[in-house]
């Protein structure tokens, strides 16, 4: 058969969605696995991972018939990054109070541009932390998997839920409007009750409640909100319809309390003791923790243009908060507890589309190596997905969510915050991002 090359975005060659059965050859493949990097071939097709092979491995024999052939040249293919703290509904404004206000017409197209930066940055998947308003991540969860816009895969979140006066309750004396608030007020089990069935409801994957405070309102990371009865109606009503929970938890009480009610997703964990580590170790196959890096640190060093100046109370207090997230972190990886990435981005100083900004962090800062840290946002981001069986690594009947990246991210993984480094992008056997033909040398063939 004579040699034909293709430039998928290309006239000549029709929509790109078309594409049946595709081998990725001469890839430097880093599977997730945690196993060091080979020399190999992948065959995709439809949306999965039909088969891999190691060069030269035995049994070697692709059938090239029908099938498109990209010659990687080299270059790393891995999986697609996974963020295991998502807000699409944060609108990249400079506060709280732009994303709360923004009404419900723009807000949608907003989480549809959130979306596709996601994936422009090579985020194939994301767990939904809190929605801005109820019905936001379903909608924008909806039209994704239908193929309208372009976007990882996502699970919708609830608003978070929260304590009269509490952390999202930003109403004021003189203006009760619950339409107001970030997050959903609600005071004694009952409002707990009908709040959790009202967003069931509309559709939502999981339930998020706010155990702590947060240090930009007036309840500090270390206080509680919430008493045990009000948690475990929340719980109960969400086990029910067969959902699953997520908390914002900074306080050392707030995680015991997830790990007590079997809260799955815990944000933050920032206090944790030593009492409250042991017990999250002996729950570690239940729970997976996410800690918001960069939130703690650009909003104590890196928000001065937008009046969080550093060096005052606030900006202050969020070092110390860095400073016991940093330690409580590295103990946590010691234990084998699950680690994810996903910073809390989605703020002018923390914007969607820097998020893997984290895996840098993981590594510098709490002293994961590359190859841990492209699994906390991998591996283990497949897991916190729901699909630990078939997405986060490379192997054969696996999702086809894939990047190829020019360089080696074991070396620098910094490599994977430069969106011209990620050649291709692959969600579901499509790609969102093709090999350009005169890249690197890449040569693509029928």
């Amino acid at each position: 058969m004579a040699e034909n090359v293709y430039d998928l975005w290309g006239e000549n060659n029709g929509p790109r969605n078309e594409i049946q059965t595709l081998l990725f050859t001469n890839a430097r493949i880093l599977d997730g696995t945690g196993e060091p990097p080979y020399t190999g071939e992948v065959e995709i097709s439809g949306n999965r991972i039909k088969s891999i092979n190691k060069q030269g491995g035995v049994g070697f024999n692709w059938n090239t018939n029908g099938a498109q052939r990209i010659d990687c040249r080299g270059m790393t293919l891995m999986p697609g990054l996974i963020d295991a703290h998502l807000h699409l509904s944060w609108n990249n404004s400079p506060g709280v109070n732009p994303i709360n206000m923004m009404p419900p017409e723009e807000h949608i197209l907003v989480c549809v541009e959130m979306a596709k930066l996601l994936l422009d940055s090579g985020f194939t998947a994301g767990r939904g932390a809190a929605a801005a308003k109820p019905r936001l991540d379903v909608v924008i969860r909806d039209a994704i998997n239908a193929g309208r816009f372009p976007g990882p895969r996502y699970t919708a979140a609830s608003p978070e839920i929260t304590a009269t006066g509490g952390l999202g309750d930003m109403t004021l004396p003189h203006i009760k409007d619950p339409g107001l608030n970030l997050g959903i007020p609600v005071s004694g089990p009952e409002e707990v009750r009908r709040t959790v069935r009202e967003l069931l409801k509309w559709g939502v994957d999981t339930i998020k409640i706010n155990l702590s405070g947060e240090e930009l309102v007036s309840m500090g990371g270390e206080e509680n909100q919430f008493s045990d009865e009000e948690i475990a109606m929340c719980v109960n009503e969400t086990r029910q319809r067969g959902r699953t929970l997520s908390a914002h938890a900074r306080s050392k009480e707030s995680v015991k309390r997830c790990v007590k009610y079997g809260i799955e997703y815990i944000y933050h964990a920032s206090y944790s003791d030593e009492e409250t580590l042991d017990m999250l170790e002996e729950a570690k196959e239940r729970h997976f923790v996410a800690p918001g890096l960069a939130w703690l640190i650009n909003t104590a060093r890196n928000a001065g243009e937008f009046g969080i100046t550093p060096g005052t109370p606030l900006t202050l207090a969020y070092e110390r908060e860095l400073e016991h997230a940093i330690e409580t972190m590295k103990k946590m990886h010691k234990r084998g507890i699950r680690i994810l990435i996903g910073g809390d981005y989605g703020f002018a100083w923390t914007p969607h589309g820097t998020n893997a900004k984290d895996l840098e962090y993981f590594v510098d800062l709490l002293g994961f190596s590359p190859m841990e840290a492209i699994q906390a946002g991998t591996k283990y981001g497949g897991q916190i997905m729901g699909m630990g069986d078939e997405l986060g690594m490379l192997k054969g009947g696996f999702l086809a969510d894939l990047l190829l990246v020019d360089g080696d991210p074991l070396s620098d993984v910094r490599i994977l915050q430069d969106k011209k480094r990620l050649v291709a992008i692959m969600k579901d056997g499509k790609f969102h991002k093709a090999p350009e033909n005169n890249f690197g040398g890449l040569r693509m063939s029928a």
